[in-house]
């Protein structure tokens, strides 16, 4: 059987939460492979608003096995206020999510050096949500790390402490003052929690389910934001696009099937970076006030734009996207123009590329649309679409080179078209 992956193919907050939540019921198991708890999913169905964190997306359906595969990077609070919140569903997380003993864990003084960091950088930090992603991430790469799998070694405090302590050193370098004790015994107390859970090698449970049944791989942030293929160094610390589903759960290329590719009809982005796209007008803010474009998990406002189809062709082209996932295109209804990025101007010279330098001044090359003026929140069926919509799509589809096989019309996982 073959493992499906969902990816985002912007700067993240496309909405992969929703489309998981949608196709979970045609898969028994929902893994996450990369990421962290900077990474908020929305979901949304019988009239109830949900934002899952680290667990995975399928958590709300039935029967569903979730796996935290080993590329994440898991802070023991944040997950255990979240499977309290799920378990208030009445939906026990210990029965339904596995995660991987080779996962690493987010330490509280990860969460102090991510800020000390970003104040260090000053005018030229990225953005970072401070949630400690940033540096867990370095210490896995430098072989410092701690992982789940150590929770259980008799020696676990002794470890935890060391790692601590070289990061209260790295914190006095910086000039940053804070409290390195803070948060450590809630810390400590969600550690006991999470030894309740099965604790895996995930890259054996993986293969041997994928022996028999099928999976859908969640990635988290967008193919923007990779941490070699994004816009870097205004990225995130990890493999967001399609090699991080083989490094993060342990499973081969052969093993991947079909590559959901979801983006929004426009384009947002949260921190620092490159935006070429970017409006800074009533029309930008008219799309974040309509498509309520601020952080699931920090509540930050999200800076707007219109459609970049270089980008839209590139991340496509990266990650072998085989079915594209059009969302949110019903937060332009009221727009009488529609525009699409389809080509940059970069001293005074066009490209359909995605350029190395990214402080470059990129002047955007639009094609503009009519807009369809149409309510498409109640269409259900494709044949109900206005025709200026059609054109839009289609347009995409011949310049991407690939089908847009679904169309999310609002937020609840019944406003999706599959085509």
């Amino acid at each position: 059987m073959k493992i499906d992956v969902v990816l985002g193919l912007q700067w993240g907050d496309e909405g992969k939460g929703k489309i998981v939540d949608v196709l979970a019921g045609r898969y028994p198991a929902v893994a996450r492979f990369q990421g962290g708890p900077n990474a908020g999913h929305s979901l949304q169905f019988e009239g109830k608003s949900f934002v899952v964190r680290s667990v995975p997306s399928g958590i709300f359906r039935e029967g569903s096995t979730n796996i935290i595969g080993n590329g994440v990077v898991l802070d023991p609070v944040t997950f255990r206020e979240e499977c309290n919140n799920i378990s208030r569903m009445g939906i026990t997380p210990k029965d339904k999510i596995i995660i991987s003993k080779k996962a690493h864990l987010i330490l509280p003084t990860h969460k102090l050096l991510d800020a000390a960091n970003e104040a260090a950088a000053g005018k030229g930090k990225i953005g970072s949500t401070l949630k400690g992603i940033g540096p867990t991430y370095t210490d896995k790469i430098s072989r410092h790390g701690l992982r789940v799998g150590d929770i259980l070694a008799p020696d676990f405090k002794d470890r935890f402490e060391k790692l601590k302590q070289r990061h209260i050193r790295q914190i006095s370098d910086l000039n940053f003052d804070c409290d390195p004790e803070k948060g450590e015994q809630e810390w400590m107390e969600a550690i006991e929690f999470l030894k309740s859970f099965r604790l895996e090698d995930c890259e054996y449970f993986v293969n041997n389910w994928l022996e028999a049944k099928p999976m859908l791989a969640e990635g988290a942030q967008g193919s923007l934001l990779d941490v070699d293929y994004g816009s870097y160094p205004f990225v995130t610390s990890s493999s967001t696009t399609i090699g991080g589903v083989c490094t993060g759960l342990g499973v081969p290329p052969s093993r991947v099937g079909h590559v959901f590719g979801i983006f929004k009809a426009y384009c947002t982005r949260v921190g620092s970076g490159p935006f070429p796209t970017e409006l800074f007008d009533e029309t930008g803010e008219k799309i974040r006030q309509v498509g309520h474009e601020f952080g699931a998990v920090t509540g930050r406002p999200r800076r707007t734009g219109w459609l970049d189809l270089v980008a839209l062709k590139y991340t496509a082209m990266l990650n072998g996207v085989t079915d594209l996932v059009m969302m949110k295109s019903d937060c332009l209804d009221d727009f009488e123009t529609v525009k699409v990025c389809t080509g940059y101007k970069i001293n005074g010279e066009v490209t359909d590329r995605v350029p190395f330098d990214t402080q470059a001044e990129i002047e955007p090359i639009y094609t503009e649309f009519k807009g369809w003026n149409t309510d498409l929140t109640g269409i259900r069926e494709e044949k109900d679409l206005p025709a200026a919509f059609k054109d839009y799509i289609k347009f995409m589809e011949e310049f991407i080179g690939i089908p847009v096989k679904v169309i999310s019309l609002g937020p609840d996982r019944n406003a999706t078209i599959e085509r």
